[in-house]
């Protein structure tokens, strides 16, 4: 089946589950506000299925994905205010302006190039729009986890020069961080500890970047590690009889070094 036959059997569906008389009772109370939390869900599903290198999981989520944008296009179709096409055509526009690299007069551009090129369009098209930047911070979604808000909040500064040229001196940031955090739950004014806390956790994040990391993924393989390790302790525990509640702080931590060889 042709991919343009395909996405008009998507949109057909997506206006016969809004319609108002055979439509689904669900899908017809929605809006804007109450998709938006499954939209979000849908594009950290996408992001667990390539963490965990599950292609098929990754092809079933996309096409969730792709579900909330048909969704929205919908709602704002029925509101007379963009349909699909809108949304398409729109896209295939942009990537066309900020891509002249490939598109344009601007081959063999290096990647700061096209880095810089990206950002001065997108700084084009805001103000065009009527929605001229003020600040060097402008275009950070506060809606961001809070891990990737604050690397993005790092990089917009180190474009304008605000920034350490190694990774030795935020190392350091993070040492001085953490004694200011040990300073503070020494003083034990709550208030102190969440600030120094989130100094600290910010210092990190700033670490992950100039190491050329995803502070996120990183933070994601540790739990991941951390989950298969803590079930391997629950399955140790339970070939010897036992239950984790029922053992003491040491046998803990001798069947967390014993899950650890294990899984090696």
């Amino acid at each position: 089946m042709a991919q343009q036959h395909i996405i008009e059997d998507m949109l057909a569906v997506m206006a016969r589950l809004r319609d108002p008389e055979h439509g689904c009772p669900w899908d017809l109370q929605q809006n804007f506000s109450t998709i938006a939390p499954y939209t979000v869900e849908e594009a950290f599903e996408v992001a667990e299925a390539i963490a965990a290198g599950d292609m098929h999981g990754l092809r079933d989520e996309l096409g969730d994905l792709l579900l909330q944008v048909i969704f929205h296009a919908r709602l704002a179709e029925e509101q007379g205010l963009f349909d699909f096409s809108d949304v398409t055509r729109g896209l295939i526009d942009k990537m066309i302006r900020r891509h002249p690299h490939v598109f344009g007069d601007q081959q063999g551009a290096s990647i700061a190039q096209i880095k810089d090129t990206w950002e001065a369009t997108k700084a084009a098209e805001h103000a065009q729009a009527g929605k001229a930047r003020k600040s060097a911070l402008d275009g950070v979604p506060e809606g961001l986890p809070a891990l990737q808000r604050a690397a993005k909040l790092q990089k917009k500064a180190a474009r304008v020069g605000f920034d350490w040229r190694d990774v030795q001196p935020v190392l350091a940031q993070v040492r001085a961080e953490l004694d200011e955090l040990e300073a503070a739950m020494q003083s034990g004014v709550a208030e102190e500890i969440t600030d120094e806390l989130g100094d600290v956790l910010f210092s990190v994040v700033n670490l992950s970047r100039h190491l050329k990391n995803d502070a996120d993924m990183s933070l994601r393989g540790a739990s991941h590690k951390f989950e298969r390790r803590f079930r391997m302790m629950e399955q140790m525990a339970a070939e010897q009889g036992q239950s984790l509640d029922d053992m003491n702080v040491a046998a803990l931590e001798a069947l967390w070094v014993a899950a650890k060889a294990r899984l090696k």
